[in-house]
């Protein structure tokens, strides 16, 4: 009887665990013998990777349009003054400076605004 018992709760504990997992909510599946299943919804990623790289591509398209409408020597001129102020200032004077995928966008947009 104590195999039995082991046995009961090892599948009560299986059971416990997986409802647990369905507070996410749940997805059904139909397997191939036509039996409906409930499993648990898998978890999204916790790390909002999506709304990074969308910041990421808006603040490259702001830099793209700041320097396509004051140029690339006004530009310039702009973040060395950045480099020169208070600590904050220079941070965002390195995020403002020019990478190749500003310059990128900017004469994309140079060429197709033109």
């Amino acid at each position: 009887m104590g195999n039995a018992e082991l046995e009961f709760d090892k599948r009560l504990k299986k059971i416990v665990r997986r409802h647990d997992q369905m507070r996410n909510g749940v997805s059904h599946v139909m397997t191939r013998d036509g039996l409906i299943i409930a499993r648990p919804r898998r978890r999204a990623p916790r790390f909002p990777l999506k709304g990074v790289l969308m910041l990421l591509a808006a603040g490259i398209l702001f830099k793209a349009l700041m320097y396509y409408n004051l140029g690339g020597v006004t530009y310039g001129e702009r973040v060395g003054q950045l480099e020169n102020g208070t600590v904050v200032e220079q941070a965002g004077a390195w995020v403002m400076q020019a990478d190749p995928a500003t310059l990128w966008v900017a004469q994309q947009m140079r060429t197709f605004l033109h």
